[in-house]
């Protein structure tokens, strides 16, 4: 039999390897797991480097949101070492001035001592509008902020608002790829994924009902299973 095949995950903004934690074990039964430090660098070049640099030889990436912009510049630096890809609630335009213009407007309350705040301000975005009072997943998004704290909250901001546009790659991408998105995801919507889908040449997209931003977290087991199938195909 052949050997498995590892699973580096990258998390999103603020998030920490709590937001992987329904998929870990579903997906050790088929293959070490690591999950990615993203919070040393402020830029997503650099990010991808320190994590090549501790990655395996050879390896299935998956990333969600800020996960994916780090993802896509793994997979530039290293096409050859990345074997599957799986983009999670992610895109690959760069940001808007509108977008850039929010996130200055964060790292300056972050800057300032509040810092605490930003996990409420961000959490209506981050989620299906059905689960905005759910008290459960704000402890788990708030916990994560804590998690990462004010200063790697900055890098890792300043970092997104410096990536790429990575359409112009998305053609070369040799590896099969996953591209997953929740349906009613405000910050990268489906239309999103479909864009990057109709480049990526060996692709599965998949779109979660019921499901915001932070699908991992909202809808489980639905991402569980479609990582799973995907990674084990």
């Amino acid at each position: 039999m052949a050997e498995p095949l590892p699973i580096v995950m990258v998390p999103g903004l603020l998030c920490t390897p709590r937001l992987y934690l329904d998929q870990i074990p579903a997906l050790r039964r088929f293959a070490p797991v690591t999950v990615a430090d993203h919070t040393h660098d402020d830029s997503i070049s650099g990010i991808a480097r320190r994590i090549l640099s501790l990655a395996p030889p050879r390896f299935a990436l998956v990333g969600l949101s800020m996960g994916g912009y780090v993802a896509f510049e793994m997979q530039r630096q290293a096409p050859d070492r990345v074997l599957k890809l799986a983009l999670l609630d992610t895109t690959a335009r760069p940001d808007t001035p509108e977008q850039t213009d929010q996130r200055r407007r964060q790292i300056d309350l972050a800057q300032t001592g509040r810092f605490d705040g930003i996990a409420e301000l961000l959490f209506p975005r981050f989620v299906a509008a059905a689960r905005q009072t759910d008290r459960a997943l704000q402890d788990i998004v708030r916990t994560m902020a804590h998690e990462t704290g004010a200063e790697a909250f900055v890098r890792q901001q300043t970092a997104i608002i410096g990536r790429t546009d990575s359409r112009p790659g998305l053609a070369a991408i040799g590896c099969a790829t996953l591209v997953l998105v929740g349906e009613e995801d405000a910050l990268t919507p489906p239309d999103r994924a479909a864009e990057m889908a109709a480049a990526i040449p060996d692709v599965r997209r998949v779109v979660v009902p019921d499901c915001g931003h932070l699908s991992a977290l909202e809808q489980p087991e639905a991402v569980t299973h479609a990582l799973v199938s995907f990674l084990t195909a």
